[in-house]
């Protein structure tokens, strides 16, 4: 009798190359689409933000000199020395606080001393004094246009 050899299937090996070939295709596959989530986004993000522009400054005006003002304390003598630059939408609301000037520094008079000590030292009592002021001050004006007040200077002294 005649043994038989068996030679090794060929089909085989190319079996295992193409198995091998597909799990190297599907990492990669995996690898980038991992990057693509992880990284892609975030430059997205990125992109959004760096696309919100930063609102306009308007044209800054600092009433000149500062404002010097009895405070509405009963018990004791209070001043307040507040220096205020207000911030005007465009050149016409400028000219037209330049020539308002007189009547928008009586109004924040008016403000000040009508407040005391303890409602202006805190920072919320700060914020409603600007928000007064800024209200007050766009009625004066014919169009309003007065975006914002800032306080650069405010002290309280007791005597």
């Amino acid at each position: 009798m005649a043994e038989e050899v068996k030679e090794p299937e060929a089909g085989g090996g190319k079996k295992k190359l193409i198995l091998l070939l597909l799990l190297i295709i599907l990492l990669a596959a995996a690898g980038g689409g991992a990057y693509f989530f992880l990284f892609a986004k975030k430059e997205k993000k990125e992109e959004k933000a760096s696309k919100v522009a930063p609102p306009e400054v308007g044209i800054m005006y600092k009433l000149e000199p500062a404002f010097i003002v009895n405070l509405a304390d009963p018990e004791a003598t209070v001043y307040a020395r507040i220096s205020i630059t207000l911030e005007v939408a465009n050149q016409q609301v400028l000219q037209e606080v330049q020539k308002k000037e007189p009547v928008i520094r009586d109004a924040i008079i008016e403000i000040v001393s009508s407040k005391t000590s303890n409602e202006l030292r805190t920072p919320e009592g700060r914020e409603e004094l600007k928000l007064e002021i800024l209200k007050r001050i766009n009625t004066i004006l014919a169009k309003g246009g007065v975006r914002n007040v800032y306080f650069t200077e405010f002290v309280i002294q007791v005597e």
